[in-house]
């Protein structure tokens, strides 16, 4: 008969160095999830984590647990190919908004199940749901047809889905043990495989910007995602990419709609285009898809996908955007050529400004953010238009402004930008 297992020995074991056996490993998170084991005593074990670290075979076993904590969905009955991407975030970020339609315009189903902002970095439903009527928490069944009949579903994760990770998520957010790459790691692929897609394109953001500053660690998140992937039947590739400076023009909700509905449209930034397009091809590929996705940007047929996704989820994809109902334009004090554009303080302004939150409970402002004017290399006369911001009220606006300044550097000239991709990580 085996030994029990208790939650100081967990914690024990992994503090002095150890490694924790499938037992102990799947008995914690069980336990966790259920209850029977004190906040306290997770935390413990998440920092232990945060400084010992996790070999593959604890991490896929943790993985596992976090998904066994719950249901796995069963896309059987979607009748096409699955694949979904995760983005670990930046400022701009809206690329899973053209994304999916123009993945689905090919026949393949996007079962894209995602979140909402906390702090600088903008939540995909929060931008979603800037239009009008349009409704993420859908039920299973409506999950599943509309993937089947649409192919694009963007929308709430239900409460049955790796509890574990919600858990522990919230847990790490409170006792500063976010940045751990095993926990990192175990709670995206614990969501994405249990959310029954055959393949996952992980976007994985470097840069000052990003979550990810240091692209050595970047890629050691991207080997062990991928791993994880492969341990658990799901055919997953990372690509590398660049958020020194955020993605197009718009940072917001309403605002970065509006943008991806431009690059629906065959036009937008080239930079938001061009990720788009390539992890498109990335996602493409795994579902065993020969074709050139940016053809279906030019011809309408994702944006005939986007008005079918949109009207399927309650909304009106011809309805006008919400609009702040305050502005500010930020200017340029002497003439220049940008030279460099910084998403930390333009992705804290969009914050401030009343696009995202600081509590997981706060509301958003749907038709606050920042639209910057200018980009990288263009000439600006002194008194010449940076950005524009929008707030709901005085405060926020004067946040947001405050928060902006130093986003824009000037110089003499600049360098053409460079791709936004920067590499790839495969099994």
């Amino acid at each position: 008969m085996s030994e029990p297992i208790s939650a100081v020995d967990v914690i024990r074991t992994k503090r002095d160095g150890g490694e924790l056996t499938d037992a102990q490993i799947r008995w914690f998170i069980a336990a966790y999830t259920r209850g029977d084991v004190a906040h306290e005593q997770a935390s413990a074990l998440t920092m232990a984590v945060f400084f010992r670290g996790m070999t593959p075979r604890e991490l896929a076993t943790w993985t596992d647990a976090m998904i066994a904590s719950g249901t796995r969905l069963d896309l059987s009955a979607v009748g096409r190919p699955t694949v979904d991407k995760h983005s670990t975030g930046g400022v701009g970020d809206k690329i899973s908004l053209p994304l999916c339609p123009l993945v689905a315009a090919f026949g393949v189903a996007v079962p894209q199940l995602s979140g909402r902002g906390l702090g600088h970095t903008g939540g995909t439903l929060d931008k979603l749901e800037a239009i009008p009527g349009l409704r993420t928490d859908l039920s299973g069944q409506g999950f599943i047809d509309q993937l089947r009949d649409v192919g694009a579903v963007i929308c709430a994760a239900g409460p049955d889905l790796a509890p574990a990770d919600k858990l522990l998520y919230a847990l790490r957010d409170v006792t500063a043990t976010v940045e751990s790459i095993p926990l990192i790691a175990s709670s995206i692929m614990s969501k994405k495989i249990a959310e029954g897609t055959d393949g996952l394109v992980l976007d994985v953001k470097v840069g000052a910007g990003a979550f990810m500053r240091d692209r050595d660690r970047a890629e050691e998140l991207a080997r062990a995602m991928v791993r994880l992937g492969a341990d658990h039947g799901v055919r997953a590739v990372a690509v590398l990419t660049a958020m020194d400076a955020p993605l197009g023009y718009a940072a917001g909700n309403g605002v970065e709609v509006a943008e991806s509905v431009e690059v629906l449209a065959g036009g937008g930034p080239a930079d938001v285009r061009e990720l788009t397009v390539a992890l498109a091809a990335e996602m493409l590929e795994l579902a065993g898809v020969d074709a050139d996705p940016a053809a279906a940007l030019d011809d309408g047929r994702a944006m005939d996908v986007w008005n079918a996704m949109i009207r399927a989820q309650g909304g009106d994809p011809a309805a006008p955007l919400p609009s702040a109902a305050l502005s500010h334009v930020v200017t340029a004090d002497t003439a220049g050529v940008v030279s460099a554009i910084r998403a930390m303080p333009v992705g804290m302004a969009a914050w401030r400004a009343g696009a995202g939150r600081s509590r997981r409970d706060e509301p958003v402002s749907p038709g606050a953010g920042v639209v910057l004017r200018v980009g990288v290399g263009d000439a600006v006369a002194a008194g010449g238009a940076l950005a524009e911001i929008y707030a709901d009220d005085e405060a926020h606006l004067a946040a947001a402004v405050h928060e902006f300044a130093g986003a824009v550097a000037l110089a003499d000239h600049a360098d053409a930008p460079g791709s936004r991709v920067l590499g790839r990580v495969t099994a």
